[in-house]
């Protein structure tokens, strides 16, 4: 295949898009044609003055980039949104979503809350706000784990979202936020979960999770994510994954690069 033909392929292959033959294509001719693989590191920097890979320091960095791409997909989602707004009342008003109907069910519980606190001369208890705080962290679940499941992945993200804003995210928003790390099919959701799962880095099996995440994921720009939370916590059961991820010669220069300096960076 020609330079040409293979510099086509350079953003599909750093988002993952490439399917497996197109993958092979491109990797089996970066190692014979030096101009291509010079080209293609270069592409990566791209990549990285775009804001799209972290800044040294992923800690400060990762809030940011997940909440500068939620906000980005919002208002994507807010224009798309416009035309059909007749529609996406009247799904709403019928509880054809999921999502909006476990939102109205959070309004009616704030509403009679505060009904209670009413009636009770405007003074209700610790154990009032308990529950309060309870049944609105349970309903924020609900709404994640529904918009986690659509199809379109500005949807998605915005589910990731909401698991951003749980203090004590259950076993099961966790799990699907594993699921959407290994298996979605849109880089930027996954990107999206990497970030969100940073915000509970202390929680048991977050950091044996994204460890095996790493054997399983193929999308660059995802691989140099985790990389770079595995590298932030210090983990160093990621020290194997990454020897792994090196020998087996399918990295990017730019991730195969980023790997070895995680490598040196947890081992000090």
């Amino acid at each position: 295949m020609t330079c040409e033909k293979i510099q086509e392929k350079y953003a599909d292959y750093l988002t993952g898009d490439l399917d497996e033959a197109g993958r092979a294509e491109v990797q089996a001719h970066i190692l014979g044609c030096q101009a291509c693989r010079e080209d293609l590191e270069n592409l990566t920097v791209v990549w990285a003055k775009l804001g799209v890979l972290p800044e040294e320091q992923p800690g400060g960095a990762v809030r940011a980039r997940f909440y500068a791409l939620l906000e980005d997909e919002k208002r994507k989602a807010a224009a798309a949104a416009v035309p059909q707004a007749r529609s996406r009342l009247a799904d709403w008003l019928t509880f054809r979503r999921p999502a909006f109907a476990a939102s109205f069910s959070v309004l009616l519980l704030l509403l009679g809350l505060g009904a209670g606190w009413f009636l009770s001369a405007g003074r209700p208890g610790r154990e009032s706000y308990a529950a309060l705080s309870r049944e609105v962290q349970d309903m924020r679940q609900q709404v994640a784990l529904s918009l986690l499941n659509d199809p379109s992945a500005s949807e998605r993200i915005q589910g990731v979202g909401y698991t951003a804003e749980v203090k004590d995210p259950s076993d099961t928003t966790l799990a699907a936020l594993f699921k959407a790390v290994d298996a979605d099919p849109n880089p930027n959701v996954r990107l999206a979960a990497v970030d969100a799962l940073y915000l509970f880095r202390d929680r048991p099996g977050v950091r044996q999770n994204l460890v095996r995440s790493l054997s399983v994921q193929s999308y660059p720009l995802v691989q140099v994510a985790l990389i770079d939370f595995l590298v932030e916590v210090r983990e160093a059961r990621a020290v194997e994954a990454l020897k792994k991820l090196i020998e087996a010669g399918e990295l990017t220069p730019d991730v195969k690069k980023r790997a070895e300096q995680g490598l040196r960076q947890i081992a000090l």
